[in-house]
């Protein structure tokens, strides 16, 4: 999720935790323990691209960082802090580590939960930013922050945002599930045979979902609201397996299907070829659209190797995007 709402859930568990016998300094620690894990950015460097992706959310977003990183920062808050109880201190920062990894979970990209172990785990159940989730809870927190430390409200506000967005989040593992049934149904009354079917919450909602659809020789895309009346449409895009096998001992490329989970078309457009990563789909709803918003330029080298850069196809008339975003959400 964006940073704003890893403070908000850092700082809210924080409160949780040491709230009443530490005051604001518990949402205070909360807060700047949430950033700590998207730091990992701080030693992308020295990497190629591909590299970076597969770094950012990996050993920074596991169990064992939450462990260890506890455990050294509880130590740590001892030697200054006038609230010693070093198991109190490990909780706190626990619990924020660990619900910030889970929450990036439920996020296309996913997090490595489990590193060393190379699999990411990711649910794909709620866009990266939604203020659907993260308005409440911050202004719950907020209004909570404001209250005495042995004031029963602040308690309960607190509390409220923390069961009003883990709400939301089991709403929206209520909605894929639907949506999920929706797309194979489509998919058997229209006779496609697939492989593979994955479905993601189109940006900022849990109304409007998305579908990949893996078939032998191709991949199929397609869209779902809630509100929708008529039949499930698909756009097709043919795969070209040539130009994956024309670079297929480039360690960069093989990096770029692993962090795509093999959702991926490479492109060729105006003498340059494009790796473009599925999962996040195009911005437009247009039949047959390739604006994909993850998209990245191949570049190779004199002796063939191959490097990648983050292409900007952000559409200049957001207005207009989210326009059609909205006439989509509310169905066809």
């Amino acid at each position: 999720m964006d940073s704003f709402t890893q403070i908000v859930l850092g700082a809210a568990v924080g409160e949780a935790v040491l709230g009443k016998k530490i005051g604001n300094r518990a949402p205070l620690y909360g807060a700047l323990a949430g950033t700590i894990p998207d730091l990992d950015v701080l030693f992308t460097g020295f990497m190629d691209y591909s590299s970076v992706l597969l770094f950012h959310r990996g050993k920074s977003h596991s169990v064992l960082f939450a462990l260890l990183m506890a455990i050294f920062l509880s130590q740590l808050l001892t030697r200054f802090e006038k609230y010693k109880p070093p198991k109190d201190w490990f909780w706190l920062f626990f619990l924020v580590f660990i619900t910030h990894a889970l929450l990036d979970a439920q996020t296309t990209w996913g997090v490595q939960l489990f590193w060393p172990l190379k699999a990411r785990f990711a649910v794909d159940n709620v866009f990266i930013i939604d203020p659907f989730y993260t308005l409440p809870f911050a202004l719950l927190l907020v209004l909570a922050i404001f209250r005495e430390r042995n004031d029963p409200l602040r308690k309960r506000l607190n509390h409220a945002g923390l069961i009003i967005s883990s709400s939301y989040l089991l709403l929206s593992l209520a909605f894929k599930g639907i949506a999920f049934q929706k797309f194979e149904s489509a998919l058997t009354n229209q006779k496609i045979e697939f492989r593979n079917v994955n479905t993601r919450p189109s940006p900022m909602n849990i109304v409007l979902w998305s579908a990949n659809i893996e078939t032998e020789d191709s991949y199929l895309m397609g869209h779902y609201s809630l509100f929708d009346s008529k039949p499930i449409e698909f756009d097709t895009y043919q795969k070209d397996n040539s130009l994956s096998a024309k670079w297929k001992f480039e360690e960069s490329l093989q990096k770029m299907i692993q962090f795509s989970e093999g959702w991926y078309l490479i492109t060729e457009e105006e003498n340059h070829f494009y790796f473009n990563d599925l999962r996040s789909g195009t911005y437009s709803f247009n039949e047959g659209a390739y604006d994909f918003v993850f998209k990245y330029k191949m570049v190779e080298d004199e002796t063939g190797r191959l490097s990648f850069s983050r292409e900007n196809t952000t559409p200049k008339d957001l207005s207009r995007l989210a326009k059609q975003l909205w006439n989509r959400i509310k169905g066809n």
